[in-house]
């Protein structure tokens, strides 16, 4: 077990432009707005426990349907790609359908932090990253995301719209760069391995 400072903070920018919580600010403050209720410290230990049973559980997951993880890094490159995109030009492809209900499970834990982009994150990078290093990094992004659940309206403040929007395209652009490295070190390992 080694921890590794570039390996943390190259899986938290990978993680914090997936999760992107400062762009969900003004989906956050409109919540608060109509009165519903946020519980940061929840929002943020039920997504820690989320991530990383899914850290642990994916690979027992893909073998029970006979999938490596390479195969699966490379499918959620593509995932990535797609995220990557929808940041930096704007655009929306995954169609959001959460329901209503309380504020702090649906939508802020699922799907704004912990959504299928994020799970997929989670378990493709175990295939370019150190477990220790990803573990460190997950908990840096929940503790991120307590700070802005729990100071939404300071952290809008502190950044304002414009740099919200503008945070927003430089981790899409970061995110492109990353789904196209993990794409392309995975399929070498495939076309290799084939």
């Amino acid at each position: 077990m080694e921890l590794s400072i570039r390996e943390i903070i190259s899986v938290f920018m990978v993680l914090f432009a997936v999760i992107d919580i400062t762009g969900s600010t003004p989906i956050i403050i409109n919540l608060k707005s109509q009165g519903n209720q946020i519980q940061a410290g929840k929002a943020a230990v039920i997504s820690l426990v989320a991530l990383v049973g899914f850290l642990f559980a994916g690979n027992s997951v893909l073998n029970l349907f006979n999938i490596d993880v390479s195969s699966f890094a490379v499918a959620g490159a593509l995932v990535l790609f797609v995220l990557a995109i929808e940041m930096v030009l704007g655009v929306e492809i995954f169609r959001n359908d959460s329901m209503q209900g309380s504020a702090t499970m649906v939508p802020i834990v699922f799907p704004l932090v912990v959504g299928p982009g994020t799970l997929t994150t989670a378990i493709s990078l175990r295939s370019e990253y150190g477990l220790e290093n990803i573990l460190v990094a997950i908990v840096l992004n929940m503790a991120l995301v307590y700070v802005v659940l729990k100071y939404v309206h300071w952290v809008e403040k502190l950044i304002g719209k414009g740099g919200v929007y503008i945070l927003r395209k430089i981790f899409g652009v970061i995110l492109m760069a990353m789904a196209v490295k993990l794409f392309t070190s995975n399929l070498a390992v495939l076309l290799a391995g084939g």
